[in-house]
Parts: C-alpha cells; sequence; structure tokens
C-alpha cells in the first residue's frame, strides 16, 4: 500500500450538458493511472438521472451514478464548458452539493466555479477560473471566464493561480488544469509527493507537474 492516510478516496465528478471533455476527463485520468499504484482509489461520473449526457463537442456519455443514488464521495468535482451558463441556475444541482457532507470536499475546474459563486459559496474565499480567452471572449462581446467569476462572486477573492486550495473548496483555472486538479486531490488523500510524483512520470508529465507545482495559492485562515 503507498503512503496514504485514507484508503479508498472517491472522486464524484459531475456531468452535463456541453461540459467542456478535457475538464472531466483530465481529472478522472490522473485518477485512473494512480489506481495501478493504489486500486482502493475511485473516480466516477455522476448526473442528475442515468441518461446519457451530451458533452462538449457531442461525446457523448454515460453516468456511472445519478443524484438520487447518493453516492458516498471525498470530493465532488464540477467541469467548466458552455454548459456552466446553464447549470449556474440548476436549482437541483445547487440542492444537490448544499445536502452533500462538509466532508466532501467541493471542487470545480474552469468555468465550473462560477456555480459555486453563483451560490454564493465563494464568498470570502480565493477561487480562479480561465484566464485565457477564446475568440468570442476576447472579442467586445465577450468576457474573459475569470473576471465574469469576479461580477458572479463579487464577495469572492479572485486569485490567478492555476490551483486555488481555500480549505474545503478548490478551484482550478484553464482548461487542462484538470490534470493539477487531479494530483492535488491525490495530495488532500495524504498520498506523498513520492507516490504523486510517480503518478506524474507513469503520464509522461513530470515536467509540466514540476513545473505547476508552484502555481497555486493556498488560503489560510
Amino acid at each position: 500500500m503507498p503512503p496514504s492516510n485514507k484508503a479508498g478516496f472517491r472522486l464524484g465528478i459531475y456531468i452535463f450538458k456541453d461540459a467542456e471533455i478535457i475538464d472531466y476527463a483530465a481529472p478522472y485520468g490522473v485518477f485512473s493511472v494512480a489506481r495501478r499504484l493504489d486500486p482502493s482509489l475511485d473516480a466516477f461520473l455522476v448526473a442528475q438521472s442515468m441518461r446519457p449526457v451530451q458533452t462538449q463537442a457531442g461525446l457523448t456519455v454515460l453516468p456511472n451514478m445519478s443524484f438520487t443514488d447518493e453516492p458516498d464521495m471525498d470530493a465532488f468535482l464540477i467541469p467548466g464548458g458552455a454548459g456552466t451558463r446553464q447549470e449556474m441556475y440548476n436549482g437541483r444541482l445547487h440542492d444537490y452539493i448544499r445536502a452533500l457532507p462538509e466532508k466532501t470536499l467541493l471542487t470545480s475546474v474552469c468555468t465550473g466555479s462560477w456555480i459555486y459563486g453563483q451560490m454564493g459559496l465563494l464568498d470570502g474565499l480565493k477561487a480562479t477560473n480561465r484566464k485565457e480567452p477564446d475568440r468570442q471572449e476576447a472579442s467586445g462581446a465577450g468576457q474573459v471566464p475569470i473576471d465574469r467569476l469576479a461580477e458572479i462572486a463579487p464577495k469572492a477573492i479572485i486569485s490567478r493561480a492555476r490551483v486555488v486550495d481555500s480549505g474545503r473548496i478548490i478551484t482550478a483555472g484553464g482548461i487542462a488544469s484538470g490534470m493539477e486538479m487531479g494530483f492535488t486531490l491525490l495530495e488532500k488523500a495524504g498520498y506523498d509527493q513520492t507516490f504523486i510524483k510517480d503518478v506524474a512520470r507513469i503520464m509522461e508529465y513530470a515536467a509540466a507537474y514540476d513545473h505547476y507545482a508552484s502555481d497555486r495559492d493556498i488560503m489560510t485562515t
């Protein structure tokens, strides 16, 4: 058994219409590779119902569990994507999040943090979002996602770090930042750097892991 103070860490990843593929696939991929070293790790997809979900670019996926299954999770992750614009007002999702046990970490990748911001959960906390706009967002009619987060959650403390750890809520900024979120969650589960760097090595991501290691903002109280 690798160094860990918590066997069986479970990551539930929310999927919804037009969720960004990399946002949910990257952290899932980190856990998939980490399971080669510790099979007690688990990651699974959660949706409102057990019906197929069409995510970004038409990729359709099947959830493993639904809200009504009430899966036991150590962390719940919301990816970003065009669909977050609707999920910000999804009352059923908000009720589900609010009902999660306090022990469950609330995490997000990219524009997924908009949802926590809309719910008021980021008030007084540090949080981040994507900083590089696409063409539409860079136009006069658009807005960079991190600036939009500042409007949605005016009481939040906006950070430009790649990963922001505010205790129970952890946000990652950038479409590919789900990789760093996956590694961060392994650390939160109690795995040491030897284990995490071995996962990064197997993924041939060691150089990028070292590069982003210091691009974190940890909020202390």
